[in-house]
Parts: C-alpha cells; sequence; structure tokens
C-alpha cells in the first residue's frame, strides 16, 4: 500500500443518509455500500461520523460492514444540556452504529471547551475513556481557535484541523508542527475547502467571489504542473508531515475511487507555497455556511 493511501480516512457526513431516494440513479445506502467496499477493499483504515446523527447513524449501523475494519470516530453531544446527557448520546451513538465502543469521540467545536459546561464535557469524556468506550478524545478546531493553547491546556488525544492546498494557515505558521510535537494526533479536515478548488469561476457562491482570480491562478498553476485539481489537493494534504490522518469526504463510490487512484500515485511536484489564498472570506467557515 502506498504510504499516502495509508494516511487517507473517510469522512460520512456527505453520505446523505436519511435523505430522500433520488428519482434516479442509486439510493443513499446502496451508495454507502459501495462506498464501503471501496474503502474496506483500499484499506482505509479511520471512519469518522461526527457529521452522522439521528436516523442517519442508524441507518449507518446497518449498512457497515462487519466486523468493521474502520477506526470510527463519533461526535459528541453539545454540552448545554449537561455531562449526564453527553455520556447518554455517547452510549447511544454506540448502540445505533451496533460497536460497543469506538476509536475516538470529538468534541465538534472548541469553543464548547471554554463554555460554563466546557470542564464538566471533558471531564465526562475523560470517564468514558476510562472505561474503555473510547480509546482516544479528539478536538475539532479552527484557525481562530488556538490549537496550540488547546493541545497544553486539555492535551488532547487528537486535535481535527482544517488546511488545505488553498488554506495553509495553521500549517505555515507552524502551528500543526507544534501540535503534534506535544504528542497530539494532528487529522487533517476541510482538505478540499468545500470544493472551492473545484468550482468554475462562475459557480463560486457570491459572498466567495473576491476569491476568483486567486482561484483561478492556482488551477492555472496547477494545469501548467501537469496536473489537476484532485490530484493537487490530495498530493498536498498526504505530504505533511504533521498530520497522521487526512479525511476526505465523498458522496458516491466513483468519487471514492477517484480519490483513492489519486492519493495512491506519488504527488505532484508543483510550487505548493505559491497556492496558498489569503481571501479572508473564502477562508472563514462562517461565510461559506451563509454562502
Amino acid at each position: 500500500m502506498s504510504p499516502f493511501l495509508s494516511k487517507l480516512g473517510l469522512a460520512a457526513a456527505q453520505f446523505g443518509l436519511g435523505a430522500a431516494t433520488p428519482p434516479r440513479g442509486r439510493s443513499p445506502e446502496a451508495e454507502t455500500q459501495s462506498i464501503f467496499s471501496v474503502a474496506a477493499r483500499s484499506g482505509l483504515s479511520v471512519l469518522d461520523t461526527s457529521g452522522v446523527f439521528g436516523r442517519a447513524e442508524t441507518l449507518l449501523g446497518e449498512l457497515l460492514p462487519r466486523p468493521t475494519p474502520f477506526r470510527m470516530t463519533l461526535a459528541a453531544a453539545r454540552c448545554d444540556r449537561g455531562p449526564d446527557f453527553i455520556e447518554a448520546e455517547a452510549r447511544a451513538s454506540l448502540g445505533r452504529l451496533k460497536i460497543t465502543r469506538a476509536d475516538t469521540i470529538i468534541v465538534q467545536s472548541a469553543g464548547e471547551l471554554f463554555g460554563p459546561h466546557g470542564a464538566a464535557l471533558w471531564q465526562r469524556l475523560q470517564k468514558l475513556r476510562d472505561e474503555g468506550l473510547f480509546a482516544k478524545i479528539g478536538v475539532s478546531v479552527h484557525a481562530s481557535d488556538d490549537p496550540v493553547g488547546i493541545a497544553r491546556r486539555y492535551k488532547p488525544d487528537i486535535i481535527q484541523a482544517p488546511a488545505s492546498l488553498l488554506d495553509q494557515r495553521l500549517l505555515v505558521d507552524g502551528t500543526l508542527a507544534e501540535v503534534a510535537g506535544l504528542g497530539v494526533e494532528v487529522q487533517l479536515r476541510s482538505i478540499f475547502l468545500n470544493g472551492l478548488l473545484f468550482l468554475p469561476p462562475d459557480r463560486i457562491p457570491a459572498p466567495l467571489k473576491g476569491a476568483s482570480s486567486s482561484i483561478s491562478r492556482v488551477r492555472r498553476l496547477i494545469a501548467e504542473g501537469r496536473s489537476d485539481p484532485l490530484q493537487a489537493a490530495l498530493g498536498f494534504a498526504l505530504s505533511r508531515k504533521e498530520a497522521t490522518v487526512v479525511l476526505v469526504g465523498v458522496t458516491s463510490a466513483a468519487e471514492l475511487s477517484a480519490v483513492v487512484a489519486a492519493a495512491a500515485s506519488p504527488p505532484p511536484d508543483l510550487d505548493w507555497d505559491g497556492m496558498a489564498i489569503e481571501d479572508p472570506q473564502a477562508l472563514d467557515a462562517n461565510t461559506w455556511a451563509a454562502a
């Protein structure tokens, strides 16, 4: 197996489970089974279900191959309803997925740790880890969350952070290298920056139009380097020494097959540093939520 392919993990949030069956084409359930077949055959080891909830989680539990070949990551519930609710939801998630334990439970927003229930949240997750329901505790962060401060204060096992060919902020300033140096596993997410690199200029959402010229420049550099956006985005993320896992989201088995093929190839020889963009709108998660 390619050393880069071995770092690839799968995020389930885009599977479409729980959505209405499309009028034409395969159902989300059939597509998910095919995705799992490709993932297992390709040796992907991590399945992040932290963006899947309720009925979709139940469906996922029905579709997972058994024995499950993946290290499973679940989401912790929001902490505003107290630690007992967090524990109950964690146990319910395990039940819906039909597993007795998972590799990791993730705090989905680092800001929760600094709220009035943050200490109780963290203590309860540590308790669940100590009881063996989870092997690790993680925190999902944004660039503005001071990942190094969180790593030092809470000592999580894992930090999930956004980093991509376009958004290199946490890499350029050494943040993720410092986090990894503290013994915290770094997992990269948002490596396609919501697909911005793949969108033609006329399809970029209005709030993000300011980034159009920068995206066009990056696409030109990739083409001149005889590569394509998928190979470039994956090659950049998978070649980062700071990260042990690179999470990707797909909507079909065909998409995952394309990702696996690109990940198994040597990364293209491109000027990575010259491809970072600095447009604050494009790099702001709140802008994407409103787009």
